[in-house]
């Protein structure tokens, strides 16, 4: 049996899994809801629910552990920040933090950073952020081969910067460029000079 894999722009508000039985979750949204996808498909690193941009899906929990765990694969991230930040700022998150992880002190690995001259072309969606009458924000892009939770969020914060709204952009040699949201790219069968 041949593996499936997809590309989806998953929206904001949107829990990056399929179905859940938790009474709790009922009222959330679910991957599943986009499309009726093959069983066993599994999301290659999920993104939070507040989170929205680029999720590989796929059926094979092999490619899935080798993207999430070899460190190979860099993944970039537009953060629309809290404030106008600091060259010192971008230079402290290259250099890297310290997050809680599990409730112990963990120190990011060096990445990627610079602030982005212009605003990403995100789709429109229907989270709430202050415009620019309540101060100033930035835009900024961090590629990471690491992928903590809330990893992004937590750094910013780390240096004095809220992220406001935040879009996966890119995994590997896939990008969400042209994308809408909520929508799904079928993938070939087999998956090829994906790392970057």
């Amino acid at each position: 049996m041949e593996h499936q894999h997809f590309l989806i722009y998953k929206p904001y508000k949107m829990v990056s899994q399929f179905v859940t039985n938790d009474r709790h979750q009922k009222r959330k949204r679910f991957l599943g809801e986009l499309a009726d996808f093959p069983e066993g498909v599994m999301a290659v690193g999920r993104l939070d629910e507040t989170s929205e941009g680029l999720l590989l899906i796929t059926t094979d929990g092999k490619l899935s552990h080798q993207v999430n765990n070899s460190g190979k694969f860099n993944k970039e991230y537009y953060a629309q920040v809290d404030g106008s930040i600091t060259e010192e700022a971008i230079l402290t998150l290259r250099q890297g933090v310290d997050i809680s992880v599990n409730g112990k002190t963990y120190r990011t690995k060096p990445c990627e950073v610079k602030q982005l001259v212009n605003i990403p072309k995100l789709p429109q969606t229907d989270q709430k952020i202050r415009d620019d009458r309540h101060g100033p924000t930035s835009w900024i892009s961090i590629v990471l081969n690491e992928g903590k939770f809330r990893q992004v969020r937590k750094m910013t914060s780390a240096v004095g910067y809220p992220t406001l709204r935040l879009a996966r952009a890119r995994i590997g040699n896939y990008s969400f460029e042209g994308m809408k949201c909520g929508e799904i790219i079928r993938l070939k069968a087999r998956l090829e000079n994906i790392s970057s």
